[in-house]
C-alpha cells in the first residue's frame, strides 16, 4: 500500500476515533496521546494530518459546516434563496445555533488555534460572505454587520450562555436574531 493510502487510512481512523472519544468524554478531556493510542497511530501522525487540536476540530466540523453551506446555497427558503434578506438572516442564525448546540465542544476547540484562526477558516469566510450578501441585498452597509452577527455566535460565548447562564438555545437564537434584524429596520 502506498504512503498516501496509509495517510488517508490513518486520517480516517483518527477522525472516527476522535468522534467516538470526544462524544464519550468531551473534546477537552481527550489528550492527543490518548487519541493516538486509541487509533493505533503515533502522536506525530495526528500533527502531520491536522496540524494541532484546533485543526482536528475543524476537520471534525467539516461535514456539518458543509451541510449548512449547502442549505444556504441550495436549500429551501428562508435558509436558502427565495426569502427576503431579514428572513434569511434569521434562518441562518437559527441554523448556526443548532450547529453550536450539536458541536459546541468542537467549535470551541477550533477557536484555540493561533489568534484569529477560526476567523480565517473557509467556513467562517462562507458565513461572513453570506451575511454580507444579505446585508447588501437588504440595503444595509455590509462592512461590519457580518462580523458583529458572527461575534454573537462565538462558541465560548454560546457555551457560557448555555452552561453558566442557563439560557436555552431558542432564547439565544431569538436574542441574536433580534440584534441582527435590528440593523435591517
Amino acid at each position: 500500500m502506498s504512503s498516501r493510502a496509509d495517510a488517508r487510512r490513518n486520517r480516517q481512523r483518527l477522525l472516527e476515533t476522535a468522534t467516538r472519544l470526544f462524544a464519550e468524554r468531551g473534546a477537552a478531556n481527550v489528550s492527543m496521546d490518548e487519541l493516538a493510542a486509541a487509533a493505533g497511530v503515533g502522536k506525530g501522525t495526528i500533527y502531520r494530518s491536522f496540524g494541532d487540536r484546533a485543526g482536528l476540530a475543524l476537520a471534525l466540523l467539516d461535514e456539518s459546516e458543509r451541510e449548512l453551506q449547502e442549505g444556504l446555497i441550495r436549500g429551501e427558503p428562508p435558509l436558502g434563496p427565495g426569502a427576503p434578506p431579514p428572513e434569511r438572516v434569521g434562518a441562518f442564525v437559527r441554523a448556526y445555533v443548532a450547529l453550536l448546540e450539536e458541536h459546541v465542544d468542537l467549535i470551541v476547540e477550533s477557536q484555540t488555534a493561533s489568534a484569529g484562526a477560526r476567523y480565517r477558516s473557509g467556513a467562517h469566510g462562507a458565513w461572513r460572505d453570506h451575511l454580507a450578501l444579505l446585508a447588501r441585498t437588504g440595503g444595509v452597509d455590509d462592512s461590519l454587520l457580518p462580523d458583529l452577527i458572527l461575534g454573537t455566535l462565538d462558541g465560548s460565548l454560546y457555551r457560557h450562555l448555555r452552561e453558566n447562564r442557563g439560557f436555552p438555545p431558542d432564547l439565544i437564537a431569538d436574542a441574536v436574531e433580534l440584534v441582527a434584524l435590528g440593523v435591517f429596520r
